[in-house]
């Protein structure tokens, strides 16, 4: 008996009966009923979420936003329900909580009444979070809870990005703005720069008319500083002279009886006249000499002096009214010292005028009087007349100088008082100048920071403003690069599903297939082909499956498949790798085995890492992953199905091809032992069935 024999055989055995067709067929099926019809229901589960029933609660009461009123729960609720990513449903509060209750939706977005108002506080000195409600019951569904919260992170991003954007928006045009001013600033600044210039210039020239006018107030102060004592002395003259013209005339009022000694007196009143009349014309030389400073104190306009100092500030920069009072009163100072200079001036070189003439005609009489003293007494009436008349005249030139010996106390104070202020004038002017100076240096230096500062901000248009906010609210998108990738989600399941279908395909068979056949093993003791027979049977009835399957997920259930060949060949190892195993435990342990193919395909359910990765496992598990078979087939389909690494599906090849002959070599070595003898276990019924 052959291997080909065996297997004629064995299929024969399967459809010798109408009932055992039929359970043939049902158990052939199995394996497509399971992978497809699960494939199916999740080929893409994802594109119906449009189906799953959500509530959409909104309390915003709005806000107000650079005095516009913004609803930002309105737009939320409209862009949710427009986008329909969910079978929204506005509704009310109460409605949508007893509506998660009782299962008519699986979750609800609540908006608060302080939505829009927390979301514009950031504008404010008190920002604060806005937040939206999730509410979910988990007895609708585990996974709704998951997908509500996706949603809730979803609408936030929105709600983000919208705001961040205005926020940004906001920010950049006020960056804007402050540019633009930041330009007029500069210009301000060249203004303010050129006009201190000028100030400053103004104000050198004014320091230096007050310094000339400080050093001739001086001068005229040490000029005028012993004026007084010369007053007095003259006054002191005048006094004489006075009480000598009136002795005169007392005394030539006698001289009409006292001609006798006329001569000599004449004489000696003309030596005396001639000395006063040489110290009153000195008194009028030193009088005179004063004469140019005094003319000199010409008034000065304090308005015109305020008007100049204003013209050269720059625009935009007045004086103060305590410094416009300040000035006006030192040039009010300035002029009344000079005024009063003047007047006593004017009135001291009258009375010496006086004094002068006066004393040059008394020298000048007494001169004649002593030539013509022989003719004196005829002419004693008229000299009597003369000195009266002197008399007359040097009480007044007495009277000038007391005058003017008053006056001169005056006039040398107001010089000095004229010093005083032109010196302070002076100083003045100089604070002034270097003020104007620095404010011009520092205006210039504003000018270049300010220019540094506006530069700095980019120039931007309303369009490139709008896109840059865009990017501020939303600066990172995530990009796909793909080494391979799976066209939905039942694409993603499907390499574990088929695994899990071809397990199951083989262990059905398995309930109506013998392992191996006994009688071959008593009649031809050739352990190497009835191993072969027992496992080719299933191999050939695996290949159909696989290969149904794989019409049904690439065709019927249109799921992407990069390496179709390469999927089929490692679709068909995989079963007959778990043949071989089923074999396997069905040879060593009779039904028993058959059983523990069951509880292996369920801890394989668990550490072959279909769903989520295998990282995730606990420790004794993760380390199972790495042992059992179905790691592997699962590894190579999705290698080979979204268009992965060959080589790595070559490796899980390998595994599952060592994991086939090592389970033919089992069945193998207890197949060869009993072809030469039996045991009493081998004779006893099984455990199971």
């Amino acid at each position: 008996m052959t291997t080909t024999s065996l297997v004629r055989a064995e299929l024969a055995r399967l459809t010798a009966t109408p009932l055992a067709r039929l359970a043939f067929i049902a158990l052939m099926v199995v394996p497509l009923l399971y992978g497809g019809a699960y494939l199916w229901a999740n080929r893409d589960p994802y594109a119906k979420l449009d189906q799953v029933p959500a509530a959409i609660v909104d309390q915003d009461a709005g806000a107000t936003l650079d005095g516009d009123h913004v609803d930002y729960g309105k737009d939320v609720t409209k862009e949710a329900i427009d986008g329909a990513d969910f079978k929204w449903t506005k509704t009310s509060a109460a409605d949508a909580r007893s509506g998660v209750r009782n299962g008519t939706y699986d979750f609800v977005v609540t908006i608060p009444h302080d939505f829009s108002e927390s979301l514009v506080s950031a504008q404010s000195d008190d920002p604060k979070r806005a937040k939206l409600v999730m509410t979910t019951a988990d007895t609708n569904s585990y996974l709704a809870s998951t997908i509500a919260e996706q949603a809730g992170k979803t609408m936030r991003t929105a709600v983000a990005e919208r705001v961040g954007k205005q926020a940004a928006k906001t920010l950049l045009v006020g960056l804007a703005d402050v540019r633009d001013s930041l330009g007029d600033a500069v210009d301000g600044a060249g203004q303010l720069a050129s006009g201190a210039a000028d100030a400053a210039n103004g104000a050198t020239t004014l320091a230096d008319g007050t310094g000339k006018l400080s050093s001739g107030a001086a001068q005229l102060a040490a000029g005028t500083k012993d004026l007084p004592a010369q007053m007095t002395k003259l006054n002191d003259g005048a006094q004489k002279l006075a009480s000598g013209a009136a002795s005169l005339s007392s005394g030539l009022q006698s001289a009409k009886q006292q001609t006798a000694s006329l001569p000599a007196q004449t004489a000696q009143l003309n030596e005396g006249a001639q000395k006063v009349a040489a110290g009153n014309k000195k008194l009028a030389d030193t009088v005179d000499s004063f004469s140019s400073d005094v003319d000199g104190l010409q008034p000065v306009d304090a308005e015109t002096v305020i008007a100049q100092i204003e013209a050269n500030l720059p625009e935009g920069v007045t004086l103060s009214e305590e410094q416009t009072a300040a000035i006006a009163k030192a040039v009010t100072d300035v002029n009344t010292a000079g005024a009063n200079a003047k007047t006593t001036y004017d009135a001291t070189k009258s009375s010496v005028d006086q004094l002068r003439d006066g004393s040059a005609q008394v020298a000048a009489g007494t001169q004649q009087l002593a030539a013509k003293s022989p003719q004196l007494a005829s002419g004693i009436a008229t000299a009597a007349d003369g000195a009266s008349q002197l008399a007359s005249g040097s009480s007044q030139v007495a009277a000038g100088t007391s005058q003017l010996a008053a006056a001169a106390p005056s006039l040398s104070s107001g010089a000095s008082q004229l010093a005083t202020g032109a010196a302070s004038a002076d100083d003045g002017a100089k604070s002034l100048a270097s003020g104007l100076t620095k404010l011009q240096s520092g205006s210039s230096e504003l000018a270049d920071k300010l220019d540094e500062g506006r530069t700095k901000i980019p120039a931007s248009t309303a369009s490139e403003r709008n896109d840059q906010a865009s990017v501020i609210s939303d600066p990172v998108k995530v990009g796909t690069d793909d080494v391979a990738s799976a066209s939905n989600y039942g694409a993603g399941l499907a390499p574990f599903f088929i695994s899990l279908a071809a397990w199951i395909g083989m262990y059905a068979l398995f309930l109506i297939l013998k392992p191996i056949s006994k009688r071959a093993i008593t009649a031809v003791r050739k352990p190497l082909q009835v191993v072969l027979g027992g496992w080719l049977t299933p191999v050939l009835l695996g290949v159909v499956q696989m290969v149904a399957l794989f019409f049904i997920v690439r065709f019927a259930l249109d799921l992407n498949v990069v390496h179709a060949g390469a999927t089929i060949g490692i679709m068909v190892l995989a079963s007959a790798t778990f043949a071989a195993i089923i074999m396997a435990l069905n040879v060593l342990l009779g039904s028993v085995g058959q059983f523990l193919g069951l509880v292996l395909m369920l801890v394989q359910l668990v550490t072959a890492g279909g769903t989520f990765p295998w990282q995730t496992l606990p420790g004794p598990l993760a380390a199972l992953h790495f042992a059992l078979p179905m790691t592997y087939s699962v590894d190579a389909i999705r290698q080979t199905m979204y268009g992965g690494n060959l080589g790595t599906a070559w490796s899980d090849a390998g595994v599952l091809a060592c994991w086939l002959l090592g389970s033919l070599l089992v069945a193998f070595v207890v197949t060869a032992r009993q072809t030469r003898s039996r045991t009493l276990r081998d004779l006893r019924p099984s455990l199971i069935g």
